[in-house]
Parts: C-alpha cells; sequence; structure tokens
C-alpha cells in the first residue's frame, strides 16, 4: 500500500493504470502509458469474438505502461482483469491486474531474482509477491541482459 491507496483490488484498467503511475513515482521512474478503448481497438475482443461492451455496459479498456529504468518494464492490462507484464524480455502471462502493482515493486525494490541450475541447464525469473505467491518464468541463458545476469543467484 502506497500513499494511502489500497491495491487489493483494481476494478478498472483506468484504476490499475494509477496504480501503475504510483510505483513509477516512488521509484522516479518515467511511464508512458497508451490506451485502446473499444472492441475494435483492444486485441482480445477482436480476435476472440467478445462482446463489443463489457456486462456494465462500458466499452472495454485496454492499456499499455512502459516504465523507464532498469529493469525495462512493460505491462499491458487487458479488460478481462489481467496483464502481461514483460520484465527484461522475459513474459509473464496471465498475472491478474490486481497483482501487476506488487510485481512491479518486487522488481524494482531488489526482490526478483535469478535462479540459475546446472542440469538440468537453465534459468528463471522468479518474482515474490507478498503473501507467498511467486512468479516463475524460464528464460534462456542467450537472454540474460546485465539487470538479470546481476540477479542470478
Amino acid at each position: 500500500m502506497i500513499s494511502g491507496m489500497d491495491h487489493s483490488h483494481l476494478p478498472t484498467t483506468e484504476a490499475a493504470v494509477d496504480a501503475l503511475r504510483e510505483i513509477a513515482r516512488e521509484f522516479h521512474l518515467e511511464c508512458d502509458v497508451a490506451h485502446d478503448i473499444g472492441a475494435d481497438q483492444t486485441s482480445r475482443r477482436t480476435a476472440a469474438g467478445f462482446a463489443t461492451t463489457d456486462p456494465d455496459g462500458s466499452l472495454p479498456h485496454e492499456a499499455h505502461v512502459e516504465l523507464g529504468g532498469s529493469p525495462r518494464i512493460t505491462v499491458r492490462l487487458f479488460p478481462e482483469d489481467d496483464a502481461l507484464i514483460t520484465v527484461e524480455g522475459v513474459e509473464f502471462h496471465d498475472v491478474p491486474r490486481d497483482e501487476a502493482p506488487a510485481f512491479l515493486r518486487s522488481c524494482y525494490s531488489g526482490l526478483a531474482y535469478v535462479h540459475g541450475k546446472r542440469f538440468p541447464p537453465g534459468y528463471r525469473l522468479v518474482v515474490p509477491l507478498p503473501g507467498d505467491r511467486t512468479y516463475k518464468e524460464f528464460l534462456p541463458m542467450i537472454q540474460l541482459t546485465p539487470w538479470l545476469s546481476s540477479r542470478v543467484r
């Protein structure tokens, strides 16, 4: 929780964008946001044949957030309450929208790390969240950026 704002439930894409902007301010990062509003603009509605409006009658709203600094992170917030978070080229699919602020805070505060194994050889980017929740994604050795390399345990 920052600035007294409870991020445990982000009911809209705009609320999630506001929470991510707060994270950017907290860590002194640039934050660029692009909005796609309407079924003809959002990536999943036209491809999957979804309805043109949400159940409450509002237009679907998707946002793409790019944060400056290190690590390089982008967040694509979908109208279906989930997000695609990309950290240094490593994609985390289907992250609940409510967890996006904690995910970013973990990355920018130094809690995220890379776990390497000799056999079978490979690396995983591990992003721990409060409440013993953890996200892990495989990354090829060739994809180790300087930031990822500095996080290998």
